[in-house]
């Protein structure tokens, strides 16, 4: 028999749920459409009018847990009658926990639990002191790039002054050095600043617009790293086997960071770039992280992504969470202008910020709801197609399989 369980009663019977589900064994191969098997203890089967997969979207579907792991994914029909505990969200979606490349929690301080109750799962921290991968069992799983390096009164050194923001290195040795350092201290990417300063309405020129920029010591033109630096840097954190993140908002910083061979840039350029540097970028695979919220005062920065797009750029989901006028947490205005700009259905977007993100950072099947995945997922009511707003105030989030956030979503089991 059926009961519904709102408010009060509803978070209390999806906690207690899934606190069984952590005490449970290793998951276990479970046959799909097969007869109805003895109650397995441990094991919850979450059902929904939705679920996102990393991939596609299903209709009348469910998600089957067990410990800290997703065990199968599949329609109501095919998970039922698994022996599993079940509970139906009803007219809700499920989604993997998303998941954002470009933030300075640990540099601004910000609160790890309040950016896991607003729907990201794992954020990987590009610019702040080095921390150890941490989470993904009940906290936000953390990745951290460790200090960006620049040139020694280069930006971000400019901006924020002496801090564990960034590390002047003067000269390719000390490059390589503090490429090793870094890695060997945990670094998940390295980051480098290409950054001359002065683009029209960039948020590093501008102070007091809440950004969260220091006052700094002193303004563009900031100093840049030489090539034979930048291209010692790239190399070496390429031979010990990490990706090279380069924060770029201009020509000169676009062309030194292609002429190294850097994999990803951090940001849509804020100034307009000519389309034979963002051409040359398409075809060295360069990776572009959004960030278009943070930088909607730019000049050129909706046009880049257009004319990206047109060429057939990789993007990437970043919000540059830290940021006092974006949300810490999924940033619906972000996911909004990156679908607009880079023409992407809203499926391909959704799987950018999961099961394409994990992939990125080699943790797959991270951000993907598939056999073996952790249980890192969120569940909001209704259907976020059809409004992403709904996705800054998930009813659901859970971390390897615990509850960290319980809103108002009905329950029936």
């Amino acid at each position: 028999m059926k009961s519904t369980i709102w408010n009060r009663l509803r978070p209390v019977a999806i906690a207690a749920a899934f606190a069984l589900a952590a005490c449970a064994a290793p998951p276990q191969p479970v046959g799909l459409g097969g007869a109805a098997v003895p109650a397995q203890e441990g094991r919850l089967l979450l059902l929904a009018a939705r679920v996102f997969d990393g991939q596609s979207m299903r209709q009348d579907a469910g998600v089957l847990i067990a410990g800290r792991d997703v065990v199968a994914v599949g329609s109501a029909a095919e998970l039922r009658g698994q022996g599993a505990r079940e509970m139906d969200l009803g007219d809700a979606t499920i989604l993997p926990g998303f998941i954002e490349l470009h933030a300075h929690l640990a540099f601004h301080r910000i609160p790890a639990d309040v950016v896991l109750r607003h729907g990201i799962t794992t954020v990987r921290d590009v610019g702040g002191p080095l921390l150890a991968a941490s989470g993904g069992d009940g906290r936000l799983r953390l990745l951290s790039a460790g200090p960006i390096l620049t040139a020694p009164g280069g930006y971000p050194i400019a901006t924020f002054g002496d801090s564990e923001v960034a590390v002047a290195v003067r000269g390719a040795e000390e490059a390589r050095r503090m490429v090793g350092q870094l890695v060997e201290g945990g670094a998940a990417v390295i980051k480098i600043a290409l950054e001359p300063g002065g683009e029209p309405g960039a948020p590093w020129n501008n102070t007091g617009h809440g950004h969260g920029h220091g006052g700094g010591r002193f303004g563009p033109p900031w100093p840049l790293l030489p090539p034979e630096v930048v291209k010692a840097a790239v190399e070496e954190a390429h031979r010990l086997g990490r990706k090279v993140a380069a924060h770029v908002g201009e020509s000169r910083g676009v062309e030194l960071s292609l002429d190294a061979g850097v994999d990803e840039w951090a940001h849509i350029p804020c100034a307009a770039i000519g389309d034979g540097l963002l051409r040359r970028a398409v075809e060295q695979g360069v990776k572009v992280v959004s960030t278009l919220d943070t930088l909607s005062g730019c000049a050129g920065a909706h046009a880049n992504a257009m004319a990206l797009a047109k060429l057939g750029a990789d993007f990437l989901y970043g919000a540059e969470i830290a940021h006092t006028d974006v949300p810490w947490g999924i940033d619906a205005q972000e996911l909004h202008w990156l679908r607009q700009l880079s023409g992407m259905s809203t499926q391909d977007l959704f799987r950018t910020v999961t099961a394409k993100a994990g992939a990125y950072l080699g943790l797959a099947p991270l951000g993907t709801l598939t056999p073996g995945a952790p249980a890192d997922f969120i569940a909001v009511r209704g259907d976020p197609q059809e409004n992403l707003k709904l996705l800054e105030y998930p009813d659901l989030v859970v971390s390897g399989g615990r509850v960290v956030a319980n809103g108002h979503l009905s329950v029936t089991y």
